[in-house]
């Protein structure tokens, strides 16, 4: 697959620096040395209690200190005032609170391969994380393009491929995704709408530039965690709520309601719409539960749905009820074991075939993976100057495609300091984080990397943004990064917000709650 090379091309690959001697796994090259230790040391004396821990690194963007002035950036200034008035026996209360809450709602998600219950309250920090409103402008329109951009390209390859004509990107790239699906050719869903519901995850890095990490188009979730997470933030600290001129978030189960009924058959006013969920062993089934209540709409397991005619029905006391819209938490795979896996019992059998027919409409369509595949990720600015002719707004990671040889080469000598991805994977497994790996796993990797190359992409090790956390009575900067939901029916709508991961874990990057990550509340200011 030697023509897996960008349309731009990456710069020379040169071998990243090594870490500085004596530097720890995990800890970037900016806080090795007498001098940036020093300064640090300096800094965090400088800051008042609860912020005595409170480590500036010039390493990563910190979301509430500015490391140069050693002072709260103006959008933190309320809080950063409030937190030194507050005792830490109140702050202490207030979490609790929280968790509380959160048990008493039944907020859980579930972590699988662990040992005993695998079943957890969701981690919760009180801090909440404030973006302004000059920065969710970019992050808006920057969202807008791309789901705009990515629809298209899911239209097209299913459709003429102009791009794959045209050589824009390579074909191997579609043909070899395992998300690319033949049966989907010349399919037409409601409004040309293939990508519905859209989590993306952006980052920011240590100059402060909001970046796409990776795009979430099969079965995005999370959005549950941001409303509840806003609720309690609400219950608990409303006087630090009202502080700030907050864009309310409330309203997502209504426009995502809405953004449902867009994709009905056009013969069907009055849709029924339902959420489609594995089951209550699927680890987002807090989060199924939770937006099929708030839309008032039927939670259904694929046993309660059958196809006749090429219509959906769902089977109720009173008999058959025809269904005009599915919320499909269900991969691909499982969805119609006529078309797909046999085996499997959690899908609908010919609910493909009533698709193709035009009499149900779903959210997300069948075959978006391709574009979630991470080396489709490589390709995402060239697809939007492609079929929109703008250049990305949101700017990528850089990427290294395993499947082209020299980059292959260039990943194989630099996995000490490379992050190494599974294209098809989420929830932060099938990865490896150089600096925090042992021989051992590296050694494991690059094994993986030459039996199939085209299944992994790298990336440099990035220092993600760091926001304030409570922890141990104290407040302690961690890493963080951002997913803000696109919906997109009629038009495109995004909530102003998101959900902000956090890694709780000192030192380390991985945000997902799969890993030990947890959540914080997003606030995007009208001013």
């Amino acid at each position: 697959m030697s023509d897996f090379k960008p349309i731009e091309p990456l710069p020379p690959l040169q071998p990243l620096p090594p870490l500085a001697s004596g530097q720890s796994q995990g800890q970037s090259q900016s806080q090795s040395g007498n001098g940036s230790q020093s300064q640090s040391q300096s800094q965090t004396k400088s800051l008042p209690e609860p912020f005595t821990r409170y480590d500036l690194d010039p390493a990563f963007y910190d979301e509430m200190l500015d490391a140069q002035a050693v002072a709260p950036r103006s959008a933190y200034e309320t809080l950063f005032s409030r937190l030194q008035n507050m005792p830490a026996s109140e702050l202490n209360a207030f979490q609790t609170a929280a968790n509380a809450s959160f048990l008493n709602q039944g907020i859980t998600f579930t972590v699988y391969g662990k040992e005993g219950g695998t079943e957890r309250i969701f981690p919760y920090d009180l801090l909440p994380r404030i973006i302004t409103s000059k920065e969710w402008d970019v992050i808006s329109r920057g969202l807008e393009q791309r789901v705009r951009a990515l629809n298209a390209f899911l239209k097209d390859i299913y459709g003429e491929a102009r791009i794959l004509t045209d050589r824009a990107i390579p074909r191997e790239l579609i043909y070899t995704c395992k998300h690319y699906r033949r049966e989907l050719r010349g399919l037409k869903p409601p409004r040309d709408v293939w990508v519905s519901l859209c989590g993306t995850d952006l980052i920011r890095t240590p100059d402060g530039t909001w970046t796409v990490l990776e795009d979430n188009l099969r079965v995005p979730s999370g959005v549950s965690y941001m409303l509840t997470s806003r609720s309690v933030m609400k219950q608990v600290l409303p006087s630090l709520f009202q502080d700030y001129a907050v864009r309310p978030i409330d309203h997502y189960a209504q426009v995502l309601l809405s953004t449902l009924r867009a994709l009905a058959p056009a013969h069907r006013p009055d849709p029924t719409i339902v959420v489609l969920t594995p089951g209550v062993y699927n680890s987002a089934y807090f989060e199924h539960t939770f937006l099929a209540r708030q839309m008032g709409v039927q939670l259904v397991e694929g046993r309660d749905l059958l196809v006749h005619d090429n219509v959906v029905y769902m089977r109720t006391t009173a008999g058959l009820e025809r269904v005009d819209v599915i919320y499909r938490r269900v991969d691909d795979d499982f969805i119609d074991p006529l078309s797909f896996r046999p085996d499997s019992s959690l899908g609908v059998p010919g609910l493909l075939n009533a698709y193709r027919a035009g009499n149900v409409g779903l959210a997300n369509s069948l075959g978006t993976g391709v574009a979630d595949d991470k080396a489709v990720y490589a390709y995402v600015p060239q697809i939007i100057r492609y079929y929109l002719g703008e250049d990305a707004i949101l700017p990528n990671v850089e990427t290294f495609l395993c499947a082209d040889p020299p980059q292959l080469d260039h990943v194989l000598k630099n996995l000490d300091k490379l992050v190494v991805k599974a294209v098809g994977e989420a929830g932060g497994y099938g990865m490896l984080i150089g600096p925090h790996s042992t021989q051992e796993q590296r050694d494991d990797f690059a094994e993986k990397l030459k039996a199939d190359p085209r299944n992994y992409i790298a990336q440099p090790t990035i220092s993600l943004s760091r926001g304030p956390c409570f922890i141990d009575n104290q407040v302690e900067p961690r890493c963080i990064d951002l997913r803000p939901f696109v919906l997109f029916g009629d038009r495109v709508n995004i909530v102003p917000g998101g959900l902000t991961r956090v890694a709780f874990k000192k030192g380390s990057l991985v945000v997902n709650s799969s890993q030990g990550g947890g959540s914080k509340d997003t606030w995007v200011l009208y001013e």
